[in-house]
């Protein structure tokens, strides 16, 4: 089913309704089902879920404050609920992201923004990344409000995470200019509520070669740019089994090295036309530990280097340029964070989980707030069609984010 028609909350089909009657309003099924009816697909404007919850929480007597980027098309939330003393500079981070892949191809048994349960299950584009987590961090905010809190409690919602974090760095810069330093953060990417301690970091470009035009009859007065984009392709290969060959690694991740894989490529307009330019995109994502610019230098010497120069020997005008189009740095939380002990205190998970996707922690950590990563659903249910939370996954973050409220209080 490729229809995915913004939906607004009530707009479910009679089946829907009935298998959600049950939930209480402002529930965490209830939260969860309000922000899947939202299309946010990173296209599109996420305005009209940042301001319906904006509008919740001013109903509840805070300020919340919106982040815009240079459209004002989208923003980013954070709101704070403030401790007892009204302090408002520590405290923990929830931190979400509001948009979604796109559905587009993806073959859906009902519309992904009409969300549906089925067999303790909601099923819906962002049920399981992530606003699954962010439901369930809106349904704690009676709990918040009641408690005499020691430190504060501040909620992060982001813009474009999907396509490179792009949202969050406007959301950090915003506390840092508020005096706003909190002692950790807790991102709510779906890891089945394990804890994960490292990520690796993801690192994206555009490539463009740009040739000379001529019949194919004629080669050397032409300069092929898709020949020449082949080459630095394959260069980026060889990088890739050298790291595989190699390492270093860490075997904690499931692909216990850094990786580097070209994603699309485009060029040239016939067979009999040498093609005069050519595009392609690639990424690296990088271990913690590894220096994402050092990869980038040895990318850019080879092509500056060594493929311009033959480039240009052919054409005076060939060139070839490399342009970052997306980075989010790698998460190395350190065991002895406090957020890191709560956070594994109040799960009992004591394992060393890595993953090799990435999250908006380790912009947090870049900016001095350490973060760990934990949230409901399995991150094998991300960005497929058909996508689904578990209710039970649910419940357990529901669990958890009372006993993050509860190790908060104020003693009697």
């Amino acid at each position: 089913m490729s229809a995915h028609t913004p939906a607004p909350a009530d707009a479910l089909t009679d089946a829907t309704t009935d298998a959600l009657a049950d939930a209480p309003e402002h529930s965490a099924l209830d939260w969860t089902r309000r922000l899947i009816a939202f299309d946010t697909t990173s296209r599109e404007s996420n305005l009209g879920l940042i301001e319906t919850v904006r509008d919740h929480f001013v109903a509840q007597g805070l300020k919340p404050h919106l982040s815009y980027n240079p459209q004002r098309n989208k923003a980013n939330l954070h709101v704070t609920v403030p401790a007892a003393d009204g302090s408002e500079q520590r405290g923990i981070v929830l931190s979400g992201h509001t948009d979604v892949v796109p559905v587009d191809g993806q073959d859906w048994s009902t519309d992904p923004f009409r969300p549906a349960l089925r067999d303790g299950k909601l099923y819906g584009r962002g049920a399981c990344d992530m606003k699954g987590f962010i439901g369930t961090s809106l349904a704690l905010l009676p709990t918040l409000l009641q408690a005499r809190l020691r430190e504060p409690v501040h909620y992060a919602l982001s813009f474009d995470e999907e396509v490179g974090c792009m949202g969050a760095p406007y959301l950090i810069d915003d506390l840092r200019e508020r005096g706003i330093q909190p002692a950790g953060c807790i991102v709510g990417e779906p890891t089945s509520m394990r804890v994960i301690v490292a990520h690796k970091g993801i690192n994206a470009y555009r490539c463009c070669v740009r040739g000379q035009a001529a019949h194919s009859s004629l080669t050397p007065r032409g300069v092929n740019a898709i020949e020449y984009a082949a080459r630095l392709i394959c260069f980026i290969r060889d990088l890739a089994d050298e790291f595989r060959a190699k390492g270093p690694y860490d075997e904690a991740f499931d692909v216990p090295f850094t990786t580097a894989s070209t994603g699309t490529m485009q060029g040239g307009i016939a067979l009999n036309t040498i093609p005069a330019l050519c595009e392609f995109v690639f990424e690296y994502r990088n271990l913690p530990g590894v220096d994402p610019e050092a990869i980038r230098a040895r990318i850019e010497a080879y092509a500056n280097d060594v493929l311009l120069p033959r480039m240009r020997a052919e054409h005076a005008d060939a060139d070839l340029s490399i342009t970052r189009i997306a980075a989010a740095p790698a998460l190395d939380a350190a065991e002895r964070d406090a957020i890191t002990q709560l956070v594994r205190a109040l799960t009992g998970d004591n394992a060393i989980s890595k993953v090799a996707y990435a999250t908006e922690g380790g912009l947090f950590q870049r900016a001095g707030i350490p973060a760990v990563v934990c949230g409901p659903g399995d991150i094998q249910q991300a960005h497929k069609a058909d996508e689904f939370v578990a209710l039970e996954q649910l419940a357990q973050c529901e669990a958890f984010l009372h006993k993050v409220v509860d190790s908060l209080r104020i003693a009697a």
